[in-house]
């Protein structure tokens, strides 16, 4: 669903990926490992276009995203929905509203439409009953959650986590685990997680990669990273 071939990006005289290449496939659950600075939200804004890199290739589902044009890239972001660390909604509108604004951007839907999707994506979430009141009035777990509905309500094909559970406490941040791992099963995506949390990747990853400097030290299975000699796995695994 996902490839990366020789990917390279520079920001001045800072390479902040080198030469990287790894493979997705297709319904995997993907983290993305390692310090802050090593590129790991980098990669993910080369995928949907918001950078585009200096050399390498970057499939995705059959279409090397890398040779784009910004007026060609609609149908790749329409695949992806992504989800960053700030829940980033509209203060001024209603959750209903925030959820269905993309909806009501990019589709020509009626309203009753709109409406059940809506609801049913509040539902997957764990948030029925909320839709009426304001982004200040709920939690900023509940926030995140809001985010996440937003996101898999134009039913994405490829979910992207910039670092969700950042400024969580531990009981929501493993609620919002247990949800990227039922949504991505439940709605079949190709999921890939940026985080620096290896609790979480070895909770409900199929995969994880690990970053350092730019370059993959670490990729494969929950249980080949548990048995890595890599010295930043060793003092990821450390921590937990």
């Amino acid at each position: 669903m996902i490839e990366f071939k020789n990917v390279v990006k520079s920001f001045g005289q800072k390479t902040v990926l080198n030469k990287v290449s790894f493979k997705i496939e297709r319904g995997q659950i993907v983290f993305i490992l390692g310090i802050s600075g090593t590129g790991k939200s980098v990669m993910l804004k080369n995928i949907v276009g918001l950078l585009t890199p200096d050399a390498g290739e970057i499939w995705v589902d059959g279409v090397d995203a890398a040779k784009l044009s910004e007026e060609s890239y609609g149908p790749i972001r329409k695949k992806c929905g992504m989800v960053f660390q700030q829940p980033a909604l509209f203060d001024s509108m209603t959750v209903f509203e925030n959820i269905a604004f993309g909806l009501r951007k990019h589709f020509q839907l009626p309203e009753s439409e709109i409406k059940s999707r809506v609801l049913k994506a509040l539902s997957l979430v764990n948030l029925d009953d909320i839709g009426e009141r304001f982004p200040s009035n709920i939690s900023y777990g509940m926030q995140k959650r809001v985010s996440l509905a937003r996101t898999i309500i134009i039913e994405p094909e490829i979910l992207l986590f910039d670092e969700p559970t950042t400024g969580l406490d531990p009981i929501t941040t493993n609620a919002i685990n247990s949800l990227i791992q039922d949504l991505s099963r439940r709605l079949k995506t190709t999921s890939l997680v940026v985080s620096h949390d290896m609790n979480c990747a070895l909770a409900i990853a199929d995969r994880i990669i690990v970053l350092d400097r730019g370059m993959i030290v670490e990729d494969g299975t929950v249980e080949s990273v548990r048995n890595s000699k890599v010295p930043l796995v060793k003092d990821f695994l450390a921590e937990v």
